[in-house]
């Protein structure tokens, strides 16, 4: 009797998962030869009825890399609106007079990730920055223009759950109250002879006092295999790995150490330039006294949240995932921490009846290995931000398209989902994930989320597991009837 209790149990579990019949999508894509010893979460539902059509382990919190960004962008759209902007103060001490400022000019950050970046914003604001001083009757400054860092906690200036691999590289770049310049340099480079050291020519833009430890080796091969190890405030940067012999220069990207100080260093050059002396050479604050008065003299307003969005969704783009969580943080307390973060996005979720008590969260990107969230987590994150939020619209364009643009360019491309997908992607090591909408014609709307954790093959691979299974589920789908 029990043994056949047993047996039912487990043909009921068969039949909610839609998994372990060898017949359908689902239990044909979880026993391939890629995936079929790897851990998988994932759930497809149908976005308007509810109906869930594919669920395999759909409660069970995985590590799910860059598609981690859907909560940190979805949580900055819901509290704080498309139409929201960063905003940066250049604030004085001391007197003004007869155009003589006796005190400092302080640049007070808040967290935007846009000053002077690549990707989104003007590089060309510190022209405005200097008009506003030279408005404002400085002519002189008796003092230095100082870089007010203390808006985000400098202890977590990196995140603590992060591995030393990436710490240092572009695309895990500092965290910072001012960012400046996507807080990352282009570390020129020149190849040489197989077996010789590379050497480093200059840093593009030029970081003042940074030094190398340099044992990357030319080597005879056709990829980039370099890396840059550092501290954020530590000068000190460790070049490691290989790249390919006799190629000229090549760049390596890596942080900038201090990019609120740079900036500080680069208004200071400005305003020199412009016939308004400092005194005193740039500097930073990690934290602001109580007791100090400033006159705010100017606020420089970032662009619109949803361009902001957009970069982080369809570029997959870390450091801006990373600055919008940190603000995130700053609505619990000034400075704002990790666990500020954490601690806001769980609760503003909870009261929207979305559970977040299974979710292991440590950062805003991905990054963090430690970070997992079960597939049913994301689908119902997704099936709120186009069903109740008031900026649905807004946010699912926030997405790539498959087969078009963004991180999906390449994703689902002339297949029969080609252009009918909006997701988020996430790859890191061992790790390929995706979480969307899939409009199909004539069968439905669906959100899903697709996880998998330690496939038998390389990330593209299991892409293609994943394209394979997406296309075959959604052929089987019945089709709508009137």
């Amino acid at each position: 009797m029990r043994v056949c209790r047993y047996f039912f149990s487990l043909l009921a579990i068969a039949c909610s998962a839609h998994v372990f019949c060898a017949d359908n999508a689902v239990g044909r894509f979880v026993s391939s030869s890629i995936t079929k010893n790897a851990t998988i979460s994932l759930l497809v539902k149908n976005v308007e009825t509810g109906r869930v059509v594919a669920d395999f382990r759909s409660n069970s919190a995985t590590p799910p890399a860059s598609i981690t960004k859907l909560l940190t962008t979805a949580t900055a759209m819901e509290m704080l609106g498309p139409d929201f902007r960063f905003e940066t103060y250049l604030e004085t001490d001391g007197m003004l007079e007869n155009g003589v400022l006796h005190g400092n000019l302080y640049i007070r950050g808040t967290g935007d990730p846009t000053l002077g970046s690549y990707k989104v914003g003007n590089r060309n604001f510190l022209s405005v920055w200097v008009r506003e001083i030279r408005d404002a009757g400085i002519k002189q400054i008796k003092g230095g223009v100082v870089a007010d860092i203390s808006f985000f906690d400098t202890d977590e200036a990196i995140n603590p759950q992060w591995i030393w691999e990436d710490i240092g590289n572009y695309y895990a770049p500092g965290i910072s109250a001012l960012s400046y310049m996507d807080n990352s340099m282009n570390i020129q480079l020149m190849s040489g002879a197989v077996g010789s050291i590379a050497t480093v020519i200059k840093t593009l833009p030029t970081v003042p006092d940074v030094e190398f430890e340099n044992h990357i080796v030319c080597k005879a091969i056709d990829y980039d295999g370099a890396y840059v190890h550092g501290l954020p405030f530590s000068n000190r940067r460790y070049l490691v790995g290989s790249v390919p012999a006799n190629k000229g220069v090549f760049g390596l990207r890596g942080d900038i150490p201090n990019p609120g100080l740079l900036l500080a260093q680069h208004l200071t050059s400005q305003l020199e330039s412009a016939g308004i002396n400092v005194s005193k050479p740039a500097g930073y604050q990690k934290e602001k006294s109580q007791e100090e008065e400033r006159k705010v003299i100017y606020v420089h307003k970032s662009p619109l949240l949803s361009e902001i969005i957009i970069e982080t969704n369809f570029q997959s783009n870390n450091h801006y995932a990373e600055q919008l969580f940190r603000y995130l943080g700053s609505r619990v307390a000034v400075p704002a921490t990790v666990k500020n973060s954490v601690d806001i996005i769980k609760q503003f979720w909870k009261a929207r009846m979305i559970d977040l008590s299974s979710v292991f969260l440590c950062d805003g990107s991905g990054l963090a290995p430690q970070n997992a969230i079960p597939a049913d987590v994301f689908v119902d994150l997704l099936t709120y931000m186009s069903q109740v939020s008031k900026y649905k619209d807004t946010f699912i364009s926030t997405l790539p398209v498959a087969g078009e643009t963004g991180t999906l360019s390449g994703f689902l491309k002339d297949t029969s989902l080609h252009g009918k997908v909006q997701a988020k992607s996430g790859t890191t090591s061992r790790i390929k994930s995706y979480a969307g909408y899939m409009n199909i014609p004539g069968k439905g709307n669906f959100v899903f989320c697709v996880i998998v954790n330690n496939g038998a093959a390389k990330a593209r691979v299991v892409q293609r597991e994943i394209e394979h299974f997406l296309v075959d589920l959604t052929s089987e789908l019945p089709t709508q009837t009137l």
